[in-house]
């Protein structure tokens, strides 16, 4: 039986197209500046970010840590929403690699509003860290797949450098957002001084992300990539992948954001399962299963013998993110298999 893999994103694997556009890559020395594919790929992420330059990168967390190692000097501060991925999936990065303290603002679906983030920001003493960054995550993985709305994010960004911040943007799932809510990337990459998208999410390559931001910016990024080990040699292989992401995987986000919302509504059906689906803006559904009976992890593993793939989020919490992988019937399937199991 064919697994539905709903487990995450990431577990995309790569078409056999975008599998022959990487084998057709022309390569060179990434480190060296001479890589033409990477190039390629870091002009076109740049150029439809609306950022003077970008970098071609491993992955969204090393991202992550060398925006805020760039922006921040040891022991300041960054403000984020409390369940943001730099706060609860990254090792502690932020203390162990900048040097920085995290202030974590309790918001709503994984987004703040710009009083609460100036209702966050310290007085200016000598006995307290100095905010520096402010960090948002569009859309908020743990928020449910929520949009920030460009208006609520320009209003963040302008609290933000009235106090003389600056603005870093996970954009792991922005090309989501950007789908769901036809606004152009460029118009969500404008509020930041540094921003990213993810490739091997829903995009589906194999590895990979690109970090865009001002020429300066990149320059002092690119020292803490090498200092990281980010660096690469014949890396054309894997941007080649990016490149044919941009071309043909974007615009079927839709397909995803489509199945996502058929799951939970289907999931409202069942007896037990708390789920808004009219909430469901991209490719993330939250289900509440504590009126179940039985916990999530326990769910989780009973729908693994059924061949479907969903993570428990603690004990009372399970999560399907849907992708190109798993279509329409897939998500039907899962949701016939989550009754069948409770």
């Amino acid at each position: 039986m064919a697994e539905v893999q709903l487990f995450s994103d990431t577990k995309t694997r790569p078409s056999k197209a975008m599998l022959e556009a990487m084998m057709r890559a022309e390569t060179g020395d990434e480190q060296a500046g001479e890589d033409p594919t990477t190039n390629a790929l870091c002009e076109r992420v740049a150029d439809m970010l609306g950022k003077e330059a970008a970098m071609f990168l491993p992955s969204g967390t090393m991202c992550n840590q060398i925006a805020l190692a760039v922006h921040c000097r040891l022991g300041d501060e960054v403000i984020c929403e409390a369940t943001s991925h730099i706060v609860n999936f990254e090792v502690g990065g932020a203390a162990a690699i900048a040097g920085a303290m995290i202030n974590a603002i309790h918001g709503t679906r994984g987004m703040f509003e710009a009083d609460q983030l100036r209702g966050a920001l310290r007085p200016a003493m000598r006995h307290v860290p100095k905010p520096r960054l402010v960090a948002v995550e569009q859309t908020a993985n743990l928020g449910g797949g929520s949009v920030w709305p460009l208006s609520r994010l320009a209003e963040v960004a302008d609290a933000a450098r009235d106090a003389g911040l600056a603005v870093h943007m996970d954009g792991a799932r922005l090309l989501n957002a950007v789908v769901a809510s036809k606004v152009p990337a460029a118009d969500y990459a404008a509020v930041a001084d540094s921003v990213w998208i993810d490739l091997s999410k829903g995009l589906g390559c194999p590895v990979g992300a690109v970090m865009a931001g001002s020429t300066a910016f990149i320059e002092d990024a690119w020292i803490w990539k090498q200092r990281l080990g980010g660096s690469m040699r014949q890396s054309g292989v894997l941007a080649a992948a990016g490149l044919y992401a941009l071309d043909n995987n974007v615009e079927r986000l839709a397909d995803d954001h489509a199945n996502a919302r058929r799951f939970a509504e289907l999931a409202t059906e069942i007896p037990g399962i708390a789920v808004d689906a009219a909430s469901v803006e991209t490719n993330i559904v939250f289900l509440d299963v504590s009126a179940v009976g039985i916990s999530a992890p326990e769910i989780s593993e009973r729908l693994a013998a059924r061949s479907v793939r969903i993570g428990a989020m603690g004990p009372d919490s399970i999560r399907a993110v849907t992708h190109l992988d798993v279509d329409r019937a897939g998500v039907e399937k899962a949701a016939e298999a989550l009754r069948a199991v409770l």
